[in-house]
């Protein structure tokens, strides 16, 4: 890929968008320090290599890579003391990095999840993001608190013995964190250095259209990382009315109230743009896609420089 063929071939160009003026020229030419690393949720580019991936990060101005570290992902968990290592060096030929990952773990038990610790930790890797948990229908939800709030616990304990930060995502839907209040009450007595939140404010918006910011105060202390993406309610044909993700700024994500929220937390820790519109496949992980590459490298071109351009605005170093 050349610049200009990029431009072209993307048509970043048609849509008024271009290195100039969006400092993205000087990242992709010089490799930076940055204090709130923007990384690329990597889900969606599951049909390339970790090399291919390090040069279109690169390329595109992406600081690091929030990659898969699960089952069917781009680094199986039972292959992390080996996968995960190659991965990291690959990736840093291009000058991208991997402070956060997105993992199964909700066992602190697990000798899997201890192993799969350990090896983020010996890796220098910062960030995790856990599995989900859910509600048992035969329970109460009081009941499904105490039983979730311990495993919270145990999880925060073994990231203070190993030294590194586990994170919950919020998710619309039925599971922990869909109202997001009731994560408050299973993270409340766990200290925030070592387990958190990682805020979804798309999930939170499509959960509490007008009341998200609540959920947001509440949960504030523990908010670390944070997952960047956009949707609007579309009714189907079926007549069910259903979220669907499209570009940063053309959904219901109130973005400027968001980012002054954000702003308040004062939290230096990755920020991952997840992009989950259509993809020709990429979207949900394929690897056998039905959409040009580069059509797809330049919806995230674009995704990236929009979310630049806000943050900017907010006075918010990355």
């Amino acid at each position: 890929m050349n610049r200009r063929n990029f431009i072209q071939t993307t048509g970043l160009s048609a849509a008024g968008l271009s290195l100039a003026g969006t400092g993205l020229a000087n990242s992709i030419l010089a490799p930076r320090v940055a204090k709130r690393p923007i990384c690329a949720f990597t889900k969606c580019l599951q049909f390339l290599s970790f090399d291919e991936i390090g040069e279109v990060l690169s390329f595109l101005g992406f600081d690091g890579a929030d990659i898969t570290l699960r089952p069917g992902g781009q680094v199986e968990p039972s292959e992390v003391k080996t996968a995960l290592p190659l991965a990291v060096k690959t990736l840093q030929k291009n000058n991208i990095t991997i402070p956060m990952v997105v993992t199964s773990i909700t066992d602190a038990a697990d000798p899997l999840t201890q192993l799969t610790l350990q090896a983020l930790v010996d890796l220098g890797i910062k960030y995790y993001r856990t599995g989900w948990l859910k509600y048992d229908e035969s329970k109460t939800i009081q009941q499904n608190l105490d039983e979730h709030k311990k495993t919270f616990e145990k999880l925060a304990a073994l990231n203070e013995k190993l030294g590194i930060h586990g994170d919950y995502q919020n998710h619309s839907g039925n599971s922990l964190g869909s109202p997001v209040w009731d994560i408050y009450e299973v993270i409340k007595n766990v200290n925030p250095k070592y387990m958190g939140v990682q805020y979804d404010i798309r999930h939170a918006v499509a959960e509490g259209a007008f009341s998200w910011r609540l959920g947001m105060k509440r949960v504030a202390p523990w908010i670390t990382t944070i997952d960047i993406k956009d949707s609007v309610f579309e009714k189907t044909a079926s007549g069910e009315w259903k979220a669907k993700n499209v570009f940063l700024g053309e959904g219901m994500v109130n973005f400027d109230e968001f980012l002054k929220e954000y702003a308040k937390l004062n939290v230096e820790a990755p920020i991952s743009i997840h992009y989950e519109y259509d993809l020709g496949g990429a979207e949900l992980g394929k690897k056998e896609i039905t959409m040009d590459r580069m059509k797809i490298y330049g919806m995230m071109k674009k995704d990236l420089i929009w979310l630049k351009s806000r943050l900017d605005q907010h006075h918010i170093e990355i």
